[in-house]
């Protein structure tokens, strides 16, 4: 019951392979990574984004009040 041998990954490859097909496979492997590499794109523009954010503030925090103005 312990981990599988090389033979069992094989036969589990095999098996998968004959039931989506190498294109269908290929497919899949080409979306999988598009969608890694756009979000590892997006992870990059939000860092790249804070950076330019703080530099504009120049590192300062405004403190401020917020008042309530009630109708009447």
């Amino acid at each position: 019951m312990g981990s599988f041998s090389i033979w069992h990954w094989l036969i589990v490859l095999l098996v998968v392979v004959m039931i989506f097909g190498t294109k269908k496979l290929r497919n899949i492997g080409q979306d999988l990574g598009g969608a890694v590499k756009g979000f590892k794109d997006g992870i990059k523009t939000d860092e790249t984004a804070a950076g330019k954010l703080e530099a504009v503030a120049g590192g300062q925090t405004i403190d401020a009040e917020v008042k309530d103005k009630a109708k009447s």
